[in-house]
Order: structure tokens, then sequence, then C-alpha cells
């Protein structure tokens, strides 16, 4: 079964959130910890970069984009401090 893996932002500790695209995640349903890394049981990816004739036909309005585009971020706090690392790789 395809997994896709995010490593943790090191001082992420403990206690932290994660979403992906915006939407929040729970622990032991939608991702499991291995060590400093998330592991999601789908296949998440990236659209990656658009070549010259696709960027020129989404700025023309001929055709959109519908790649598949996910985003993990993960909130945690530090001293305090609420901090956010956003679109973290994927692997």
């Amino acid at each position: 079964m395809p997994e896709t893996r995010v490593q943790l932002p090191a001082a992420a500790g403990e206690r932290f959130e994660v979403f992906l695209n915006g939407v929040p995640q729970q622990a032991g349903r939608d991702f499991r910890r291995e060590g400093n890394e998330l592991v999601f049981e789908r296949p998440l990816a990236r659209e990656g970069q658009l070549g010259f004739l696709r960027w020129l036909s989404l700025f023309l309005g001929v055709a959109g984009t519908y790649r598949q585009n996910d985003s993990v971020d993960v909130v945690y706090q530090v001293g305090g401090r609420r901090h956010v690392a956003s679109g973290l790789p994927l692997r």
C-alpha cells in the first residue's frame, strides 16, 4: 500500500496539530507518527513546476490546472509562541 512520509520540524516536540490541504488531521485515523516522521497511508503529491506551454495556457485562460497538489502543515508551540511549518516536503 503506498504511503507518504513527512519530516516533522525538530522543535515540534510531542504536541502539535497537523493539517492536510487546510483540513485538520487526527493521529491514528489520518496519519501515524514514526519517530520524527508523519506517515500517511495514502499517496500525497505536489504539482511541481509548470512548463512554458502549460503556464501560457493558464495565462491565456485556455486551460486550468487539475493536478494533485497536497500541502501538509504542522502547528506547534516553542517557548509559548505558536509556529507554523507550512508546505512540508513529501516523501
